[in-house]
């Protein structure tokens, strides 16, 4: 990597970026080349299903909705990044319609049939200005200092190479003109990285529009870092491999980003390092399946957003659908910061297998730690052993919203899981809700977890393996009960049984929390929280702030109802059954 000094700054920067929220409530058989929905005898002895609009939401291309008006501080790598500390006074026009060779301010250019090429060498300040059609044409820039390009009303397609093609090591502004719309295309006869290529950093701002189209490689592709600027509004679209791709990082600090990606595997946004998303919203889509890589020897599925290194969330808005088998929403080979912001996520296919190798859908997967401290987060999936939220190290949340619907685990940890607040609903179609492969610390925040039946259980440790459940604070519901020797340091109560379909209404101390149950789902109830609780069932409820898309209520006027009895829960007995992990067999 060519930048190693601002990767390691860019680590710290984006972990204290994020923001802390305060507790609200205190302290088999060898398949080859398989892909499927779902496998008789492997699911549990029920399923839950539910309604609400988590179960509905969509994810579509958005080019016109206005962008989100928060955002957290811009993040640039280099303070020369931001356009404003720059001057481009030298203005050299550029007419793809027409172009012509000349001599210019210290620019030579050379036309050859509709290919222009810029040379500016050593000279500063040169803002090039293109506009015009052409249909077999490119612009490609040289030079050994920063430089601007203010896309004009330019649509350029290359048949054979990149449309726009910096080649210059330095910085590349591109500004898209207000009111414009510009468009770069390649075509398939090339071998080109990019229908938008880039050897520098790339800078985008402007307020103009600017579609991408890449039918050979990616969309657009930078060997250096990409930032993307509030206002801008991006069209990217390929064919044949990623949507954006960057070889040192991706920080989105606004603007309106639209993504779509059809290759097997592909990924509509891909970092060789790390993505932080600040501002604007962002949207992509992938259609491909899965494919097995011989280099590497794995199989891999296609994903909305891969980070070889870590993804950072402050701020605004991620709408993201992959719909192939094996497809994931969010990718991170390390650590994956959500502070802050909307995450929406679904996937469609089921598990992609292949030589022997599998790669399952996922809403978000990491290999490091996932960290949640505010925003919104919702995921679902829907396609066989699609998981909702899953980490292969630990999983820490300390507020903000999350809720997973998910085809197997809901939200699921290979190492510890600790809940110290923020609101989390957990629903496992086909298994367990909170699933912590090593120990469970619940200590705080506010719980609705729900899982598919025996041997099931809506929160899940691995006593298998020596673990257990903590829970000595928070709010919890437990639709399946608790994994069975929690140690349970604040009282729990349960109900040998409750109503599908049904308002329930929990209270505790001046507190109330209502939810819906599911349609279908595990046996028991189970409820806990810091003061003793009550039940009510059939509760009518106006007012109070809706979470978890509708299905559960807090702090709402209550009506009606019948009173719930409840009975001491230990934990040591009762309706937890302990069956295998989930996710990790």
């Amino acid at each position: 990597m060519k930048t190693k000094n601002y990767v390691v700054l860019l680590v710290s920067v984006a972990l204290m970026t994020c923001c802390t929220a305060e507790d609200p409530f205190g302290s088999s058989s060898n398949w080859n080349n398989w892909s499927e929905t779902g496998i008789p005898g492997q699911s549990s002895s029920g399923s839950s299903t539910t309604t609400g609009e988590l179960t509905t939401f969509t994810v579509n291309i958005d080019k016109t909705t206005a962008e989100p008006s928060t955002t957290a501080s811009a993040y640039l790598p280099d303070e020369e990044d931001d356009l404003q500390n720059n001057s481009f006074t030298t203005e050299v026009a550029i007419d793809m319609s027409n172009p012509t060779a000349k001599s210019e301010n210290g620019v030579e250019i050379t036309v050859n049939g509709g290919h222009v090429t810029a040379n500016h060498g050593s000279t500063k300040n040169i803002c090039y200005v293109v506009s015009g059609t052409t249909t077999n044409g490119s612009f490609t820039v040289v030079g050994d200092k920063k430089y601007e390009v203010k896309l004009d009303g330019a649509n350029i397609t290359d048949p054979d190479s990149a449309a726009l093609n910096l080649l210059s090591g330095k910085r590349a502004f591109i500004v898209l003109t207000d009111g414009t719309s510009n468009t770069l295309t390649d075509g398939t006869g090339g071998s080109q990285k990019g229908a938008l290529y880039c050897k520098g950093k790339l800078l985008i701002n402007g307020s103009g529009q600017l579609s991408v189209v890449g039918n050979t490689n990616n969309g657009i592709h930078s060997a250096d870092y990409i930032v993307f600027s509030k206002s801008t509004n991006v069209y990217v679209k390929s064919t044949a491999n990623h949507g954006i791709k960057a070889n040192d990082g991706v920080f989105i600090n606004g603007g309106i980003i639209n993504v779509e990606v059809s290759a097997a595997a592909a990924k509509g946004i891909n970092c060789e390092s790390n993505i932080v998303v600040n501002g604007g919203r962002t949207t992509v889509i992938t259609t491909g399946g899965g494919t097995y890589d011989a280099t590497d020897k794995e199989a891999k599925g296609a994903a909305c957003i891969k980070a070889d290194s870590a993804f950072t969330i402050n701020a605004g808005e991620l709408w993201l659908k992959s719909t192939g088998s094996g497809g994931k929403g969010i990718n991170v080979d390390t650590e994956a910061n959500f502070c802050g912001g909307n995450v929406y996520i679904v996937t469609e296919g089921g598990q992609y297998k292949s030589n022997n190798d599998t790669s399952s859908p996922k809403g978000i997967k990491a290999d490091g730690n996932i960290n949640i401290s505010g925003g919104t987060i919702w995921v679902r999936t829907n396609g066989y052993n699609g998981e909702g939220i899953e980490t292969k190290s630990t999983m820490n949340i300390s507020g903000g919203e999350v809720a997973s619907y998910a085809y197997d685990d809901a939200i699921n940890s290979k190492s510890d899981m600790t809940i110290t607040g923020g609101y989390i609903y957990a629903q496992g179609k086909n298994n367990d809700g909170l699933d912590a492969n090593g120990n469970m610390y619940i200590k705080g925040g506010l719980i609705y977890a729900i899982c598919s039946g025996t041997p099931e259980v809506a929160i899940d440790a691995n006593t298998e393996g020596g673990k257990k459940l903590y829970l000595t604070g928070g709010t919890v519901v437990a639709v399946g009960g608790l994994e069975n020797g929690s140690s349970l340091s604040q009282s729990c109560y349960q109900s040998s049984s409750w109503s599908k379909d049904t308002w329930y209404t929990m209270t505790y101390d001046s507190n109330t929390f209502s939810f819906k149950t599911p349609s279908s789902g595990g046996s028991g109830l189970v409820i806990s929280s810091a003061a003793t609780p009550t039940l009510q069932s059939g509760t009518s409820v106006s007012g109070g702030s809706s979470v978890f898309g509708g299905i559960g209520i807090m702090s709402g006027t209550v009506s009606d109802g019948t009173s719930v009895s409840l009975s001491s829960y230990t934990g040591s007995n009762g309706m937890g059954g302990g069956g295998w992990p989930g996710g990790w067999r």
